[in-house]
């Protein structure tokens, strides 16, 4: 399956651990251990637990964005 790009302009609300590691270009480990640590706050989804991130939380890690509340 070929890998999709993602283009800022038109993310979702909520992404996924892999679009998140992918526009910020680090691991999707690097990015679990940035939720547990605060860095970046992640939302739990379904009964699995599965992670999403606020686009305005990335978009604030790139400088692209004010901080806003989680």
């Amino acid at each position: 399956m070929p890998q999709q790009t993602i283009s800022i302009d038109n993310l979702p609300d909520l992404l996924t651990v892999r679009e998140v590691a992918q526009i910020l270009r680090v691991s999707p480990l690097t990015i679990k251990r940035w939720g547990k640590r605060g860095k970046l706050p992640a939302i739990r989804i379904n009964s699995r637990g599965d992670r999403r991130y606020k686009k305005e939380a990335v978009l604030y890690l790139l400088g692209i964005q004010a901080k806003i509340e989680v």
